[in-house]
Order: C-alpha cells, then sequence, then structure tokens
C-alpha cells in the first residue's frame, strides 16, 4: 500500500498528515472513486476521475485537480506489483470548522493504491428496508458520507451476504452499498434507471453499452420485491464486474445462469480491448 496527499508521497499510510480540522474528517464533506487495478494498470481511469469531477461540483466543493490526481496514482503504483488491486481517490472540502460551514483553505486531494483480493464469480446478498432518498441533495453523488453503507454491510455480512441491496423512498429497487444491481426475466437484462437514485456506476454504464448489441437490456424500474421472483440476478461493480448471484435473503438461484454467463463473457471480451474503455 502507497499513500500520496497533496503532492507528497507519505513514508508510512500511518503516518499523521491530514488536519483534524479537515472537513472530510469533520462532517463527511467530500467525494471519491475506487478504481480496479488489472495486471498493473488503473481500468476505466478517465471515466471514473470525470465522475469525481461531478461529485465534487454537485457537492458545491470546487473541481478537483485532475493532473495532480493523475500523478499521485502514478506515485503510488510506482514500485508496486499489483496483479489485482485498487486505488481509492479522495477529495474533500478541505479544513473547516468544528461545525457544518466550510472553510476556505483549498481541498484536500488524497490517494492510495493497494493490492486486494478479487471478489468471487458469485455471492449472496440481502435486502433491507433503510431506503436510498432519491431525491436528496446528494443523490447521485459518490461522497464520503458513508456510515449508513458500513451498517448495511455489516448487516448482510452478519447473516452470511457480501452486500445489502436497497429500495429508494417509494420502495422501488435502487443499488446495492456500492454495487449497481441487474436481474433477468426471460431473456431481458434489466437495471434500475438513474430516477429511481441508483448511483451513475462506471461499471453499470459499460455493461448496458457493451451488451446492448448482444442481449435484451433495458433500464427499467420496479419494486425491490422483484428479486424474489427474478430468474437471475446480478451485482456489478468497479471490484466485482459482473458478479453472479446465488442467493437474495433466503431464496436460492442457479448462479450463474445462461444471461448472466454471456454478460460476463461479453465484459471478459470487451474489458481486454483497452485499459481505458
Amino acid at each position: 500500500m502507497k499513500t500520496w496527499l497533496n503532492g507528497d508521497l507519505l513514508q508510512s499510510p500511518d503516518e499523521p498528515a491530514i488536519s483534524p480540522l479537515d472537513h472530510g474528517m469533520i462532517v463527511g464533506d467530500g467525494v471519491f472513486e475506487t478504481v480496479q487495478i488489472s495486471r498493473n494498470e488503473p481500468f476505466a481511469l478517465t471515466r471514473h476521475l470525470d465522475r469525481l469531477v461531478g461529485s465534487a461540483e454537485g457537492l458545491g466543493i470546487g473541481k478537483p485537480d485532475i493532473g495532480a490526481i493523475r500523478e499521485g496514482i502514478a506515485a503510488t503504483m510506482a514500485g508496486q506489483d499489483i496483479a489485482f488491486g485498487r486505488i481509492r481517490v479522495t477529495v474533500t472540502s478541505g479544513p473547516g470548522s468544528l461545525g457544518s460551514p466550510r472553510g476556505s483553505g483549498g481541498l484536500t486531494h488524497l490517494v492510495i493504491s493497494e493490492p486486494s483480493t478479487k471478489p468471487p464469480d458469485v455471492a449472496s446478498i440481502v435486502t433491507v428496508t433503510w431506503p436510498r432518498n432519491e431525491r436528496g441533495a446528494v443523490s447521485g453523488l459518490k461522497t464520503t458520507s458513508y456510515a449508513e453503507n458500513a451498517l448495511m454491510i455489516e448487516h448482510a455480512l452478519a447473516r452470511g451476504a457480501s452486500e445489502s441491496v436497497m429500495p429508494n423512498t417509494q420502495g422501488m429497487l435502487c443499488e446495492g452499498t456500492g454495487s449497481n444491481v441487474f436481474y433477468v426475466v426471460g431473456e431481458q437484462l434489466i437495471t434500475p434507471t438513474l430516477q429511481a437514485g441508483p448511483l451513475a456506476g462506471v461499471t453499470r454504464a459499460l455493461v448496458l453499452e457493451w451488451c446492448a448489441g448482444e442481449l435484451d437490456v433495458v433500464e427499467r424500474d420496479a419494486p425491490i420485491e422483484v428479486l424474489q421472483t427474478a430468474d437471475e440476478v446480478i451485482l456489478v461493480g468497479t471490484t466485482r464486474d459482473v458478479q453472479a448471484i446465488s442467493r437474495v435473503d433466503t431464496r436460492e438461484l442457479a448462479a450463474p445462469g445462461p444471461v448472466t454467463r454471456h454478460a460476463q463473457a461479453i465484459w471478459a471480451r470487451e474489458s481486454a480491448r483497452s485499459t481505458d474503455p
């Protein structure tokens, strides 16, 4: 693991470096991206950095220094042999007060790169009743205010699953805590619309683009209970890629199903063509 902060490569990830008054610490006032590392290369980095800028501007903290972040990514990856891993890019509004008002000291830019274990091809999920607010002030933004997601992950792990999937305030299927959801009815591959409140996932967008010519794939909203009758369920995300789901709550599914296998094959083929699609 290597850590870069505001232009400097730290000697240790445990080195004290960020102000205790940084608003990322005080009120979770920041945005982030997680980027997959595959064979020592970041995957879809441009798309992730574009979304980082959109989240930061949507949060009103200003535009991150993307050139500096790219330098930080290169610096943290140098000297590491990472077959599979992740890059975490975090940008906060910088030092501020102990309350909600922001300071004026400039943004904090942080990059961490590390090897990690690739998630399994098949996993289990649980559904939760805690809703995602599709009309909230930060809906659609990837912010560092993740306590709610952390609680949901612990809820899933305690039940032998790797992810919790939630509805929106209208009871419609929305997203996982760190993933987007697809499901299959008949031979149709379906994912919730962005109007339902999920994050506009990079992997989600690529699946929609790459599968459109070979599968019947659509964006359509439905109640979260659709996962109890769907023929197949899939999670997609930065490190998961296209992951088959074998259990939803107590319901067992044969996984991967035929549509999932087709989507996984398309993903494997297309992702091998370029590291920055």
